[in-house]
């Protein structure tokens, strides 16, 4: 483990510009993704990256929905040991996700900007740097940013090191599963931009209504069971706001008028594994950030009341 302490210089987006995310360059001709690193980690032991204890770090933003399900996952199986994590600094500018005195220095290699990891995998690289991205110490580079993918290793692939035995993806589920997150994925075009039409807004509003009377008839999503289905929902509602804004548009329900999705919410941030991988500052501060850029109107009062609504509580 490196014991150099760097940090980048402040946030200055007069210099750097404004961070824009963007597929790399094509290779040999062909076009790539917008997150190309997806490689798998093996829990046969076969292939380049094989499981083993202490191999692998987590880079993660707080800030990050799906940095947060990874997080989540990972205090959940009890891989604190097994596969270590680390946090990049919340504002960026035209160099991408950095890290800087508030969450500490990258512990692995020492580097400055989370770039520097894509770089050492790739000299040259020239697309997006996103968390969560998972690095691999024996190698020396980046196994995936694929970010769909990471909670589901994390969830199986390290079981013989996890301290919890919590089955967040059983195969009995996984189709399911799989299904509820395109379910979410589809809500969330739909809901997480204003409208242009009441089209995205009804779509968005259905999908709460859904949710509501799903969470209405079970404990969770498929059941009587954690799975990741609803480590994915939860990190969506706890940015209501935010995930949500056409259909708060529609009718200006806020989170607390859910009473199902509001327990189910509260229910699961008093779980440890939720806590621990949840920085509250961090999270009120994105969404200021980004609120500040809407009009007045609907989505604030909704913020509002959440706000009095969880204080209460």
């Amino acid at each position: 483990m490196s014991t150099i302490t760097v940090f980048a210089s402040p946030v200055d987006q007069e210099v750097f510009g404004t961070y824009r995310g963007r597929p790399p360059s094509p290779r040999d001709g062909v076009e790539r993704p917008l997150y190309p690193f997806q490689d798998r980690v093996s829990a046969s032991g076969d292939g380049l990256y094989p499981a083993e204890p202490g191999r692998y770090h987590l880079y993660l933003a707080h800030g990050c929905p799906w940095a947060q399900i990874a997080a989540i996952v990972r205090e959940a199986k009890g891989l604190g040991e097994a596969v270590t994590a680390s946090y990049v600094d919340e504002a960026r500018d035209g160099r991408g996700w950095a890290f800087r005195e508030r969450f500490g220095p990258d512990p692995v290699n020492g580097f400055a900007l989370l770039r520097d990891a894509y770089e050492a995998t790739e000299p040259g690289y020239d697309g997006h740097i996103s968390v969560p991205t998972l690095w691999d110490r024996t190698t020396s580079r980046v196994v995936s940013n694929d970010f769909p993918v990471i909670p589901v290793d994390l969830a199986t692939r390290f079981d013989a090191w996890a301290a919890n035995d919590v089955d967040l993806y059983p195969e009995a589920l996984r189709a399911d599963i799989d299904a509820f997150d395109a379910r979410i994925t589809a809500d969330g075009r739909a809901g997480g931009v204003l409208p242009d039409s009441a089209d995205s807004a009804g779509s968005a509003a259905n999908a709460l209504d859904g949710y509501e009377t799903l969470l209405g008839e079970a404990e969770f999503v498929h059941g009587s069971a954690l799975t990741l289905s609803d480590i994915r929902l939860w990190v969506k509602l706890i940015r209501f706001e935010i995930g949500y804004q056409a259909a708060i548009e529609r009718d200006g329900r806020a989170l607390p008028d859910y009473p199902n999705l509001w327990a189910y919410t509260q229910r699961l941030y008093l779980r440890p594994e939720f806590r621990a991988a949840t920085h509250d500052a961090a999270l009120r501060e994105q969404r200021e950030r980004l609120l500040g850029a809407l009009p007045p109107g609907a989505v604030h009062e909704a913020a509002v009341r959440r706000d009095e609504e969880w204080a209460a509580s």
